[in-house]
């Protein structure tokens, strides 16, 4: 039997990435399915079932099938892992791979378990489970085999992993909803009360990606927003300013901060040293938000440094992981 080239995948609420090795990044796509209830089978994965949000007919739906990094529909993650695995691997996906697969610090053995088999049943020879905060940190370039405290903040789709890391384990970690997700739907709310506008979830994606902040800026933009009015129920129209969102989006953002001055508080002295010294690392699509490092750098008092792609760090350090923790073990 040939065996592909070992292959890495952030299996998030939001996203899925996959890496492979000697390839880099070869998939980033929604974690997401189409499924027709009436014919009993799945029209559509990834972007593709994204753009029928809001567009589908009633025996279609747009499922998610995990939340908060965890599965919640077994049966659907596993056909999508398999959709998305050989879609990655191309012409060598009859060619079973290895897979380094990223789960939440704080998941049960139970679930766990659920990740592990959900991928054996896609189609894997090995599995190995990668907690997300430790591939976050060696796919940031962290060097987490010494013996030094380093503070990764990783802000995901459905929840941010922040965690304490040293000599290749987890010191200290939380988890809380306050993510990716939860600024979209702050936007939604947002909209909603002020200028009676209902908008959809892409709508305000857009927005948030577009002109989104958690701080006040000098010179904000603006941008017009299409929904359905909540009194007339036709479609309209309104113009939103940058600076009109930095009070829902900094609620959020400052969430994420209080719970990593949390953990802060209750470090030891030495890692608490360390991280001061060293500066929080912040990973995650949840990191391109203007102004969230500035807003955790003002709760903490310690710098931050936003990782390069900070939406690729977690499938980058699943691909690198055997190797870092192989060398951290010896």
């Amino acid at each position: 039997m040939a065996y592909a080239t070992d292959i890495g995948i952030d299996l998030g609420t939001t996203n899925i990435v996959i890496y492979i090795k000697g390839k880099g990044i070869v998939l980033r796509e929604p974690a997401m399915i189409a499924y027709d209830r009436d014919a009993e089978k799945i029209r559509a994965y990834g972007e593709d079932a994204r753009q029928m949000i809001g567009r589908t007919p009633s025996n279609v739906s747009c499922i998610r099938p995990l939340k908060d990094g965890v599965i919640t529909d077994y049966l659907m993650t596993e056909k999508m892992l398999r959709y998305f695995i050989n879609k990655a691997m191309g012409r060598r996906g009859f060619l079973k791979p290895r897979i380094v697969i990223s789960v939440p610090s704080r998941v049960t053995d139970v679930e766990r378990r659920a990740v592990e088999e959900a991928t054996y049943q896609a189609g894997a020879r090995d599995v190995v489970i990668a907690p997300d905060s430790i591939a976050s940190a060696i796919g940031a370039g962290i060097d987490i085999t010494r013996p030094s405290g380093n503070l990764i903040v990783d802000i995901g789709g459905g929840a941010t992993n922040i965690a304490i890391i040293t000599m290749g384990g987890i010191a200290q970690s939380v988890s809380i909803p306050a993510a990716g997700r939860e600024f979209t739907k702050a936007i939604i709310r947002f909209v909603r009360k002020k200028y009676m506008l209902f908008i959809g979830e892409q709508t305000a994606e857009a927005v948030k990606l577009k002109i989104g902040t958690a701080v006040r800026l000098p010179e904000g933009k603006s941008m017009e927003v299409r929904g359905r009015n909540v009194f007339t129920d036709m479609p309209d129209s309104v113009n939103i300013r940058t600076n009109e969102l930095a009070g829902p989006l900094g609620e959020v953002a400052n969430r994420i901060a209080d719970a990593a001055c949390s953990l802060l508080e209750q470090t030891t002295p030495e890692l608490a040293s360390d991280i001061s010294s060293r500066g929080i690392v912040l990973t995650g699509g949840g990191a391109r938000l203007k102004g969230i490092d500035q807003v955790i750098r003002f709760r903490t008092g310690i710098d931050v440094i936003t990782a390069p792609h900070p939406e690729n760090v977690v499938a980058l350090g699943t691909g690198r992981y055997l190797e870092i923790m192989g060398s951290a073990a010896k």
